[in-house]
Formats: structure tokens, C-alpha cells, sequence
């Protein structure tokens, strides 16, 4: 009869076998951590070098090649994963053209949250001003 070495399990001479689940646990947990921060790391690159945070209209011509990189990209992906596991992927139709103006959108959003962070100090003096004045009331 055969038996394993089993981490935690009993061996043929009465003994358990040592015991380094945690070095185990750590290591997945610093893997999960480094593929986590690789992914965000790389998110952060892309932004950078694409420039998505500067001027809108780098940010709509990146916009309008992701749009047309993307679908292609798709495509060779799903025919890859057909030819590999001899699924059938049915064929989905192509995505709308859809013009949507950044720069309108960007600078509508910015300047909602700039005017809410510019009267954010008075509104919360005034929001604190009616607790009090409600509290009082309530505490006579």
C-alpha cells in the first residue's frame, strides 16, 4: 500500500508531517497582492502614457482608436479561443457608432465639482448651524 506526504495529513511512521501552511497562505496572499498591483500598475501606465488625463481632445482621439482597435482585438480573441477548445462562439453584431462629445462632458463635470468643493466649507457650516439649532429645540 502507497501512501502520500499530504501537508497535515499522518505518514507511514505514525508522524504528521510538518506543518507550513502558513508559509503556503502568505505566499498566496502576496501573490493575489502582486498580480492586483500589477493590474493597477498597469492601468496607471496606460493612463500616463496615453495621456488620458491631459487636454480632452488627446483624450477623444484616444476614445475614438480604443473604438476601433477594440472590436478587431475581440474578434481575433474569440476565433483563438474557437480554434483552442472547438467552441462555437456565436457571432455578435457590430457595435453602434455612438458620438459622444468628451471635452462638453468633461468640463460640464469639472466645474459641477469644483462649484460643490468651492461652497462645500459654507454649506457645511450652515448644514452644522441647523443640527445644533435642532438639537437644542429637541434637548428642551
Amino acid at each position: 500500500m502507497r501512501s502520500e506526504c499530504v501537508l497535515g495529513a499522518a505518514s507511514d511512521s505514525g508522524q504528521e508531517a510538518p506543518r507550513d501552511t502558513w508559509f503556503l497562505q502568505g505566499w498566496k496572499a502576496s501573490r493575489r497582492f502582486l498580480i492586483k498591483g500589477s493590474v493597477a500598475g498597469g492601468a496607471v501606465y496606460l493612463v500616463y502614457d496615453q495621456e488620458l488625463l491631459g487636454p480632452s481632445d488627446k483624450s477623444q482621439a484616444a476614445l475614438q482608436k480604443a473604438g476601433e482597435v477594440v472590436p478587431p482585438a475581440m474578434y481575433q480573441f474569440s476565433q483563438y479561443v474557437c480554434q483552442q477548445t472547438g467552441l462555437q462562439i456565436p457571432q455578435l453584431p457590430a457595435p453602434p457608432k455612438i458620438y459622444f462629445p468628451i471635452r462638453d462632458s468633461w468640463n460640464a463635470g469639472i466645474m459641477t465639482v469644483m462649484s460643490a468643493l468651492s461652497v462645500a466649507p459654507s454649506k457645511a457650516r450652515e448644514y452644522s448651524k441647523e443640527g445644533w439649532e435642532y438639537v437644542k429645540a429637541r434637548t428642551k
